[in-house]
């Protein structure tokens, strides 16, 4: 499972490591950093792992021992200001299941997010009316006011990952679009959406056709994989089991596991060039 993460946030990470890459940089060993700050070692090694708060008067004090210039001292805490701040979603946390709450911070940095749905179509690749649909038929444990919410929510998370420019790749079964979801009109109108996705340079889409024999996500629940930045691990969502929950991991042995099924099952499904047929 994925560890604990505290309340850190994407941006919290970014800036804890280029701590420490500056520290190495200076050639300061965790001691010297901790006596420039008058603390333990401990609390330096916590800080470059973003284990506990990042606090503006400790950074500046790293800072001037890094020897840092002043552009780069200004840039670092505007950076933590902006990563205090409450994120984009924090009005929606009272529907967003709790393992998505610390989720949302790698979601807003991500570069791109691969999904598999193995039934349906992938949750970010979904229109309103059909998100809203599944969620009326799987989460009955919501209040219809939840889960319009819910529906909202998703534009929401459409729209900022199309204006930071993330890149969405899903794969699925052919399968999963017999699924009647709705009534004829979201049917109509989801396979029009992803019709469009064929045409946008921030989404790929492949479709496993029917008929096609076994590949690596043959059977495997809903999957996310998160590529962050550099910084940061990546990250795997596995949903299944209960609704409204999934296992979450950030270990680069698990992440590189489910990442090379990924690989495996897309280099086994027609090129996305050959989607459109598939939608027709």
């Amino acid at each position: 499972m994925a560890r604990e993460r505290s309340g850190r946030t994407a941006q919290h990470l970014v800036l804890a490591a280029r701590l420490r890459t500056l520290r190495e940089s200076a050639g300061l060993s965790v001691k010297q950093a901790a006596d420039a700050l008058g603390a333990h070692p401990a609390t330096v090694r916590r800080i470059e792992q973003a284990q506990t708060s990042l606090d503006a008067g400790q950074v500046s004090t790293l800072l001037a021992a890094y020897g840092a210039a002043q552009g780069e001292t200004t840039e670092v805490l505007g950076q933590l200001a902006s990563a205090n701040l409450p994120g984009w979603w924090h009005p929606w946390r009272d529907v967003l299941d709790s393992w998505q709450l610390d989720l949302m911070s790698v979601e807003s940095a991500a570069r791109i997010i691969r999904v598999w749905d193995p039934a349906l179509v992938p949750l970010l690749l979904r229109t309103p009316a059909y998100a809203r649909a599944v969620d009326d038929a799987l989460r009955t444990d919501l209040s219809p006011a939840m889960r319009e919410r819910r529906t909202q929510l998703l534009a929401e998370r459409q729209q900022h990952l199309a204006e930071q420019g993330t890149r969405i790749w899903g794969v699925l079964p052919a399968g999963a679009l017999r699924t009647r979801v709705g009534g004829d009109a979201a049917m109509a109108e989801q396979l029009d959406f992803l019709r469009q996705v064929t045409e946008r340079p921030d989404m790929t889409l492949q479709i496993h056709p029917e008929g096609a024999p076994p590949h690596p996500l043959t059977g495997v629940p809903a999957l996310s994989l998160y590529r962050v930045d550099a910084a940061l691990p990546d990250h795997v969502v596995r949903e299944g089991g209960l609704p409204g929950t999934a296992d979450v991991w950030d270990s680069r042995d698990t992440v590189t596991a489910y990442r090379m099924l990924m690989d495996r099952s897309c280099a086994m499904a027609p090129h996305p060039t050959k989607t459109k047929e598939v939608l027709a």
